[in-house]
């Protein structure tokens, strides 16, 4: 979908390089600007899955000569990613300014948590930090526990990359029919409010409030997870009548008076405690046979490893290459090939090829 697009990323850490990663997924030639002489980010393996599908080139962005490199190689580019604190580009000398004049159609995609004007700009933070504040983390919990997300998930990929990426498609639709490059300021804090709006929507209809466990999504019975005998969890979220009406006749409780008030929130504490009790009586197997296939919307709580080998990965959403588990790309487009995984390059791997290309040196002709 974005051949013929090339985009450069200056390495750095989370959502930037997922952002790219996702791009190169969809086909852009993803040239990863590694820092030169720069070892593995502690906690991160030598060669990411973030980093498959790009090429990458080694430079030091402190470096006169290799700036001129930088510069170069952007004049080439469709769009560039960054993560650094705000200002640190400028003061690298390779800003927008610095690069649309270079390339007046560069889309500049800026990553950051605060984001690059606030009050917090300049603070450093983590991906809960910044959901906290923006007021994605606040359901994030059953009622009296504190609040506790999927690692990420919300803040870093949800509001960061998902935000920077869809700026950045928006940028490269204006660049192409106008010429003229922008600056996309993605900032988690942003991306994740603006994820909230699906529930300032039922917020405004009534069906979410203040209060933990009083609303239509995070207290009832029928929307929860609950543990098994096993020590395996099965989630419930049968929210149409009709899906519940399915869901208590699998679990015998269709003739249960207590279960008839689906909506009424002065049981849901009592049924959920009853819920809790019954699914503990039986592995996680069990439930997962009893409602497979059915529209009771339950559904088992896999691990990764889990989810490689359920029924549903005959879609080939998670593969395994090299001993290396990772999700396929999504969306997935009709006249796209299966798609394989391709190994993240090691450091500088494409340096040679590149600088030839910007022709600053004579291919290798080995």
């Amino acid at each position: 979908m974005l051949q013929g697009i090339r985009i450069i990323e200056v390495e750095g850490l989370g959502p930037g390089p997922f952002a790219a990663m996702w791009l190169a997924d969809m086909g852009a030639d993803v040239i990863c600007v590694h820092r030169k002489g720069g070892g593995v980010t502690p906690g991160m393996p030598e060669r990411s899955v973030l980093d498959r599908g790009k090429r990458s080139i080694e430079l030091d962005l402190k470096d006169p000569n290799d700036i001129k490199t930088f510069l170069a190689l952007v004049a080439t580019a469709d769009g560039l990613i960054e993560g650094f604190r705000p200002g640190v580009m400028e003061r690298l000398g390779i800003g927008p300014k610095a690069c649309q004049a270079v390339n007046p159609g560069l889309v500049f995609g800026r990553m950051t948590g605060w984001g690059q004007d606030s009050a917090l700009a300049q603070t450093a933070g983590h991906d809960l930090n910044y959901i906290s504040l923006s007021g994605a983390l606040w359901y994030a919990s059953n009622p009296g526990d504190a609040p506790l997300t999927p690692a990420t998930l919300v803040g870093d990929i949800g509001g960061g990359a998902m935000y920077l990426v869809a700026g950045m498609l928006a940028g490269l639709l204006r660049a192409k029919t106008s010429g003229v490059g922008t600056v996309v300021d993605a900032a988690i804090y942003d991306g994740s409010a603006h994820m909230m709006n699906l529930l300032m929507s039922i917020r405004q209809a009534g069906g979410f409030g203040e209060t933990r466990g009083q609303n239509l999504l995070d207290g009832p019975h029928w929307s929860r997870s609950y543990a098994c005998a096993d020590g395996g969890y099965m989630t419930v979220q049968c929210l149409e009548p009709k899906f519940y009406a399915q869901f208590l006749s699998l679990m015998g409780l269709a003739e249960d008076a207590e279960f008839k008030h689906q909506f009424d929130t002065s049981t849901w504490p009592v049924l959920t405690a009853r819920l809790a009790g019954i699914f503990a009586a039986q592995p996680r197997a069990h439930w997962a046979a009893l409602f497979d296939g059915t529209d009771a919307c339950v559904a088992p709580v896999l691990s990764p490893d889990e989810a490689l080998q359920h029924p549903m990965n005959a879609r080939g959403t998670w593969v395994e290459q090299d001993g290396v588990l990772q999700a396929a790309p999504a969306p997935r487009f009709d006249h796209s090939p299966a798609w394989q995984p391709t190994a993240p390059p090691e450091r500088g791997q494409d340096s040679t090829n590149i600088l030839a290309e910007l022709g600053l040196i004579k291919e290798d002709p080995r």
